[in-house]
């Protein structure tokens, strides 16, 4: 597929740009700064500029396009993790309207040029649950996507709103807008720098609801969304199939979520639900956390 991927510069973004790439997908990426990857193509553009998005929409990826002489090829669809990437970077209502406008544009000119397939970032933090002011426990566990999702916080506020917008233009267009709710990502690299401190107080993980989602895992879930059609509008919680620290789910349950409903679950099974991924999209993870730490 010919691919144009906004915010493939990013922590999130050049892993499944990688992925993609892999999978034999043409890749465009949309960034403020040029992706470094061997087969990508770059772009720089603003997403909160809707004349710069209609451009690169109807845009060559690189000079071979030009080859065949038939014109400008179109994208077979359409990947947006541009973003503000978390709260307390810039002020709150910056990362709100550059979140919730670039949003717009990128998927009011995707479905103006006619590009039938659009996956969208989502987040964990929709819940409410991450950037709480103070500790704010889930209404049930495992959290799957029927949680309510009423945030506290701007950049989560953004997120809701991008699904609002995702879903009318769904429903306007037909096509296929699929949203991510993507959870805590890790790098490969990140387990030996950061799950130590995790295995010592399982209470840096709370606010992720314990849960991760390896960021290479994260590019297969893009690429089933991209092999998957005819789900309309739907989202999807995006993490691995354990939680991220060393306690039982028993023992986490029992010391952090208390009086908190729960169903039946496994010794190790996240809090944060994937089996909507795994039912409509295939998505099966293949990176655990505890393939990288020994003991």
């Amino acid at each position: 597929m010919r691919v144009l991927f906004t915010g493939g510069s990013g922590k999130a973004g050049r892993h499944a740009v990688e992925y993609l790439l892999e999978k034999g997908h043409r890749v465009v990426n949309v960034d403020r700064m040029p992706l470094d990857l061997a087969g990508v193509d770059n772009r720089i553009a603003d997403v909160t500029d809707a004349g710069q998005m209609f451009d690169v929409m109807g845009a060559y990826a690189a000079f071979d396009e030009m080859e065949p002489g038939t014109g400008v090829p179109k994208f077979d669809a359409v990947v947006h993790f541009a973003a503000i990437p978390r709260l307390l970077l810039t002020s709150d209502n910056e990362c709100y309207r550059v979140n919730t406008i670039g949003t717009y544009n990128v998927i009011d000119a995707a479905v103006k040029f006619g590009v039938r397939k659009i996956v969208f970032a989502s987040s964990e933090t929709t819940y409410g649950v991450c950037f709480a002011d103070g500790e704010r426990k889930p209404e049930y566990l495992p959290v799957d996507e029927e949680h309510p999702v009423v945030p506290e916080d701007s950049y989560a506020m953004s997120k809701v709103v991008n699904e609002v917008t995702a879903r009318s233009f769904q429903r306007r267009s037909g096509f296929d807008i699929y949203g991510l709710r993507i959870n805590n990502v890790i790098e490969p690299h990140e387990y030996a720098e950061k799950f130590p401190a995790f295995m010592e107080d399982p209470s840096l993980r709370r606010r992720n609801i314990f849960a991760y989602i390896d960021a290479r895992d994260l590019g297969q879930m893009v690429d089933r969304c991209l092999a998957t059609d005819g789900l309309g509008y739907e989202v999807f919680n995006v993490s691995n199939d354990d939680h991220s620290v060393g306690e039982t789910t028993c023992e986490l349950i029992s010391r952090f979520y208390e009086g908190v409903p729960a169903c039946e679950m496994g010794e190790r099974e996240t809090f944060y639900s994937n089996q909507k991924a795994k039912d409509l999209l295939g998505f099966q993870p293949e990176h655990s956390w505890r393939q990288y730490i020994d003991g």
